[in-house]
C-alpha cells in the first residue's frame, strides 16, 4: 500500500511538473491574457479535466509558473554566489546567470513576462522582485566591507535600484532584439553601476568584472 501510495504521489508530481511546463511555453508566447487552460492542457498533454484537477484557475497556474521560476533563479543564484571569488565578481556571475535563464529556460522567461504584465495583478508576483533585492543588498554590503564598493551607498538602495535597472534592460532587449543582445546591455548597465559605487581601487577591474556577463 505503501508503494502504490509513494506511486501515485510520483505520477501527481510528474502530471503537475508537465502542466507547468505547458503552461510555460504558452504564457511566454502569448501572455497571460493570450493564453487559455485548454491550449495548456493541449500543450501538457492531458484533459482539461485533469488540468483542473491540479490547477482551479488560470490565476492559480500563473502563481505556479512564477514560483517555479523564481526556484529555477534561485538556485542559479546560489551557484553565482560560490562561483564568484569577491562580493562584487559573485554578482556579476549572478546578472550572467539571468541572462542566461532568460534565453534558455522558458520558465523563466515566461514567469518574468507573467510578473511584468498588467493583467496578472491577481497573481502573486513580488517575491521574485524582493528576494532579489535582498540578496543584491547583502552581496553589496559584503562588497563593502571588503573594499569593493564605497561605504557611502546604501545597500538596500543599490538593491532596489538594481532590480528594476535589469528588469527593464531584459524587457526593452526582448522588445528590440529578442534578447540577443541582452548579455550586452547588462554589460553596459553594470559598467555604468560600477562606476558610480566602486572603491577608488576596484574602477580599474569594472572591464574584468563585467566580462563575466557572457554565454559560456
Amino acid at each position: 500500500m505503501a508503494q502504490d501510495g509513494r506511486t501515485r504521489q510520483q505520477r501527481a508530481q510528474a502530471t503537475r511538473a508537465a502542466i507547468v511546463a505547458g503552461a510555460a511555453r504558452e504564457f511566454d508566447e502569448r501572455g497571460y491574457t493570450g493564453a487559455s487552460m485548454d491550449a495548456v492542457a493541449d500543450r501538457a498533454g492531458l484533459t482539461k479535466g485533469a488540468l483542473y484537477f491540479h490547477f482551479t484557475s488560470k490565476a492559480d497556474l500563473a502563481g505556479a509558473v512564477i514560483a517555479e521560476q523564481h526556484e529555477i533563479s534561485r538556485r542559479y543564484g546560489e551557484a553565482a554566489v560560490t562561483r564568484g571569488a569577491t562580493p562584487l565578481e559573485s554578482l556579476m556571475w549572478m546578472s550572467q546567470g539571468l541572462a542566461t535563464q532568460m534565453t534558455t529556460e522558458v520558465v523563466v522567461s515566461a514567469g518574468i513576462r507573467l510578473s511584468t504584465e498588467a493583467a496578472t495583478g491577481d497573481v502573486a508576483r513580488q517575491d521574485p522582485y524582493t528576494d532579489w533585492m535582498a540578496v543584491v543588498s547583502d552581496l553589496v554590503r559584503q562588497a563593502i566591507d571588503a573594499g569593493e564598493v564605497d561605504p557611502q551607498w546604501d545597500p538596500e538602495l543599490v538593491g532596489r535600484v538594481v532590480i528594476p535597472a535589469y528588469t527593464g534592460v531584459q524587457t526593452v532587449s526582448d522588445v528590440l532584439a529578442d534578447r540577443t543582445d541582452l548579455y550586452e546591455r547588462l554589460r553596459e548597465l553594470w559598467t555604468v553601476l560600477l562606476a558610480a559605487i566602486a572603491t577608488e581601487r576596484t574602477r580599474s577591474e569594472i572591464p574584468r568584472l563585467v566580462a563575466v556577463i557572457a554565454p559560456e
